[in-house]
């Protein structure tokens, strides 16, 4: 017996997605780089992951990691999609803020130990 006709999402290749590429442009692309949207770019002309890569982070910074969950798309198919932003000018890109640069974690739980006091 056969299995089941499936239908729905996640019948599009990745390859289809990438325009048949499996390697980004940039290789500085990592998990928690942090992606901005620009907004003055037009979204005419892009696909259909490049639109939604472009609302997400319009909203906001978003790690790599992150695009890659919104859209259900394998990390290696989100580098290729990000890569292709970057390089239209459609995106930037920064690193995450280095650990050493935030609140030391003991001043954090004393603030919010605080707010909650005055609640």
């Amino acid at each position: 017996m056969s299995p089941p006709h499936r239908r729905g999402r996640g019948l599009v290749r990745p390859y289809v997605v990438t325009d048949g590429r499996a390697h980004p442009t940039r290789n500085t692309l990592d998990l928690v780089t942090l992606v901005t949207a620009a907004y003055d770019r037009p979204l005419t002309g892009l696909s259909p992951e490049k639109r939604r890569v472009m609302e997400l982070c319009r909203g906001g910074a978003l790690s790599v990691a992150e695009v890659a969950g919104h859209l259900s798309l394998a990390i290696s198919v989100t580098k290729v999609l990000l890569s292709d932003l970057i390089d239209s000018g459609h995106i930037s890109t920064r690193p995450p803020v280095p650990r050493a640069q935030l609140p030391d974690d003991q001043l954090l739980q004393e603030v919010l130990d605080g707010l909650r006091a005055r609640l």
